[in-house]
């Protein structure tokens, strides 16, 4: 064995040989890896932080983000009367929230009426149903027997032991639920009335203070084009869809009202407003129809004809309207819209519902001009039609 290949072996040598400099593509890709690999935990994590703050601070959240969909809806009407008409922001944000309120207290008082007659016949309407699910009842009623004769024998079979003392927790009535709802609703819908009245009498003060946080003029200038896009395309879209409701609400009180069915007017609105609500706002119409059909008609058969008018005009609507008037640039994928309006009803409830699409419409308009966010924004969109070239 040779001198050097000795020397080779020697502790001081192979420490040499094993400090020496890695290649620098092998250091490029452990580096990539590292810090590739908490990427999406920390995503997954910033989510749960975003989802589980949104839900705990709904009652202050919520009426923020209703004051600004509404701000950005009548924005374009303020500045308008400003150029045009040379109208100070303030009093046409005063006169704007005004009418809104007045409108809404005008609409309330005119449908308190029919509204006090259905809650008061709301006994009824549940006797009939139980009626008609009588059956089913008892079976159910069988069944429970038969679990309770089990029970006693297995008792009388243990020797007879007492059983333990029940305890009955009451819960709080509808009148109690309603005296601690309704004032926190009217302080939330004051909220969000003076707030939208600060946003809307700022003028274009909002646009000044984003150009001015952005660093370069790319950034001043997409900032700004998200910013009026995503106003155009939600004063778009919400007056649009509202237009297309209130014809629907028109064409179910019409029906209803031709099939004598009470207060068609009420249902009327109701459609109107649930129809803001994708997919479950109908399917919750025809279920309150069905319920009032059922105890006003007494017949089954009766009863689905006020139900298949509501689920035609809906369907009309869904199908041929919307698509049609609203056209491919707002169309939503209607997975993404299910799911969008799924996940706010969890956080917010009744209301999410209500905002899941115009919040889903401002979160894609955003996407559009953000390059890592342009695949969600493609899922979120509908699917384009395919040319006869793409398919070969």
């Amino acid at each position: 064995m040779k001198a050097g290949d000795l020397s080779e072996r020697t502790p001081e040598n192979r420490a040499a040989h094993s400090s020496a400099p890695v290649p620098a593509t092998i250091e490029l890709v452990h580096a990539q890896a590292i810090a590739a690999s908490p990427r999406w935990a920390i995503i997954g994590i910033f989510f749960i932080l975003l989802f589980g703050g949104l839900y705990l601070t709904a009652s202050f959240v919520l009426p923020v983000v209703i004051a600004l969909l509404f701000a950005l809806v009548m924005s374009p009407v303020v500045r308008f009367l400003r150029r045009r008409l040379k109208i100070w922001e303030p009093i046409s944000a005063f006169v704007l929230v005004i009418g809104a309120t007045m409108t809404l207290l005008f609409g309330f008082y005119m449908l308190s009426d029919p509204i006090s007659k259905i809650v008061n016949d709301a006994p009824r309407y549940a006797a009939a149903v139980d009626a008609q699910m009588r059956t089913v009842q008892n079976r159910l009623e069988r069944l429970r027997s038969a679990q309770e004769n089990m029970e006693k024998t297995a008792k009388n079979a243990a020797g007879g032991a007492s059983a333990p003392d029940e305890v009955v927790v009451k819960n709080p009535g509808l009148v109690d639920n309603a005296t601690t709802a309704v004032p926190q609703m009217l302080a939330s819908v004051g909220f969000t009335l003076v707030f939208l009245f600060f946003l809307l009498a700022s003028g274009d003060l909002f646009y000044q203070k984003l150009i001015r946080s952005m660093p370069t003029l790319a950034d001043k200038k997409r900032a700004l084009h998200i910013a009026h896009d995503i106003e155009r395309e939600l004063s778009r879209y919400l007056f649009t869809i509202t237009m297309i409701n209130a014809s629907l609400g028109i064409a179910v009180g019409t029906l209803l009202w031709w099939v004598d069915m009470p207060t068609p007017v009420i249902f009327g609105a109701l459609a109107m407003l649930l129809n803001f609500i994708p997919y479950i706002g109908a399917l919750i119409g025809m279920a309150i129809v069905g319920v009032i059909a059922l105890a006003e008609f007494g017949s089954l058969a009766e009863a689905l004809v006020p139900v298949l008018l509501y689920l035609a005009c809906t369907t009309v609507e869904g199908q041929l309207v919307t698509p049609t008037i609203v056209g491919r640039r707002l169309e939503m994928n209607a997975a993404a819209v299910f799911l969008s309006v799924a996940l706010w009803g969890w956080i917010w409830g009744i209301v999410g519902m209500f905002l899941a699409v115009p919040v889903m419409v401002a979160i894609k308009v955003f996407a559009s001009y953000v390059e890592p966010l342009a695949p969600f924004g493609d899922f979120l969109s509908a699917e384009t039609k395919r040319t006869p070239d793409e398919d070969d």
